[in-house]
């Protein structure tokens, strides 16, 4: 592709309307994946998880709290593995 004196690409779209069509995408994907998640938080949910062993209930007469240590640990060593391993793959 041609540039420009300017360095541009010659032929490139950069109107706001590409931009906004960009940024929709990225809403829609956006959407589409917390959908997924959602449905799969549901379908435990409906299963019967509950947490996993070490997460903190406190539960009173008029009070119920709910600390997820360790299920925020699993998540957290999951999505970190997922980001590693997508930065690993694009390098190649």
């Amino acid at each position: 592709m041609a540039r420009s004196p300017r360095g541009l690409r010659e032929g490139y779209d950069f109107s706001i309307t590409n931009a906004m069509d960009q940024f929709g995408r990225y809403i829609m994907a956006a959407g589409a994946g917390l959908f997924v998640l959602g449905v799969a938080v549901w379908l435990m949910g409906r299963l019967g998880f509950r947490g996993l062993p070490g997460d903190i209930v406190y539960r009173s007469d008029r009070v119920t709290f709910y600390f997820p240590i360790v299920t925020c640990l699993v998540i957290s060593a999951l999505l970190t593995g997922l980001v590693w391993l997508w930065a690993w793959l694009s390098r190649r």
